[in-house]
């Protein structure tokens, strides 16, 4: 949780506590909404049916940040859903009442909201689940074993598992969170386990040890083991560059490229950056060469758009 200096109240998967200027957040967070917007666009315009969900940052969904100043319409309109981290468990039990305030509001707005609790004891997963569920979200707890999205969780973690196909993100009743291919031998591996599995949204990595996904291996993925169709939606930090991704060059570090800000504490192959740069987003959309691209090649329903929280530490 951050809080700034004007009141507002910022998420962020770190939960730290920072005091930024408020002008500055302001200019910035106006940036980071006119990216989501041109990303969306840019999607929408090679496939009119892919989805965008930010993740955290849900107070860019309001006019200048402020859920008193009313629902900002052109960000709303440019994504589907919002996912959010550690709403009601970091850990132990710790439910974050200002976000849920916030959520409450736009949970009418967009199509879905897409919360990833983490809990530490495992006993507690069920109480995740049901919180998420009574506010009409849909939940993915992390078990103690499994922050960094490492598993695939045993099957009495779904909820509400159905047969109907899944078509558009309001129809998802549960969702698989795997960005860590880590615990897998191969991509085969890992895609059988996914297939097993009756999910109604697969959230995963474009790539497999660094080699991306291919159209058939997505594919192979759109298909929930009871039978129904589901949405495959993929990562992609659009606020931190890490320096395993394809578009990483020899001799970057914090400084070179000039936008390469920050590094991302707790991360260490991740930094912050400025984001507006031209530079950086021809790396995010835009062009055939474009991670979006990438993305829509390969076959993906959707993005999922990590780190637009970058606009309150730079």
């Amino acid at each position: 949780m951050i809080m700034v200096a004007s009141g507002m109240v910022c998420s962020c998967k770190n939960n730290d506590k920072i005091f930024i200027n408020s002008k500055n957040t302001d200019e910035y967070a106006a940036r980071m909404q006119s990216f989501v917007e041109k990303i969306s666009s840019y999607a929408r315009d090679l496939n009119p049916d892919f989805i965008i969900i930010p993740q955290n940052g849900e107070e860019l969904a309001f006019n200048n940040t402020e859920p008193a100043d009313g629902v900002k319409s052109s960000y709303v309109d440019a994504i589907d859903g919002i996912g959010i981290e550690e709403l009601f468990y970091d850990g132990p039990l710790r439910v974050d009442k200002d976000r849920l305030k916030m959520l409450q509001t736009l949970k009418s707005k967009v199509k879905k909201i897409m919360v990833s609790d983490y809990v530490k004891d495992n006993s507690k997963v069920p109480d995740a689940l049901d919180r998420s569920i009574n506010e009409g979200f849909i939940a993915f707890p992390r078990r103690s074993d499994n922050y960094d999205y490492m598993d695939i969780p045993p099957a009495t973690d779904i909820r509400n598992v159905n047969t109907g196909d899944i078509n558009t993100l309001a129809d998802a009743k549960n969702y698989l969170y795997l960005i860590s291919t880590d615990n897998f031998a191969d991509k085969q591996t890992m895609i059988d386990a996914v297939k097993a599995t009756n999910y109604d949204i697969v959230l995963i990595d474009l790539f497999f040890e660094e080699v991306a996904l291919t159209p058939y291996d997505i594919q192979q993925l759109k298909t929930k083991a009871n039978g129904g169709k589901r949405l495959v939606i993929s990562y992609i930090s659009i606020g931190s560059a890490e320096n395993y991704r394809y578009y990483w060059q020899t001799g970057w570090k914090k400084g070179n490229p000039l936008w390469l800000k920050k590094k991302y504490e707790g991360y260490p192959d991740e930094f912050w950056v400025q984001f507006w740069h031209t530079e950086w987003q021809d790396i995010i959309f835009g062009n055939n060469d474009s991670y979006i691209k990438k993305i829509i090649d390969a076959g993906f329903d959707g993005a999922y758009l990590d780190n637009v929280e970058a606009y309150y530490f730079l």
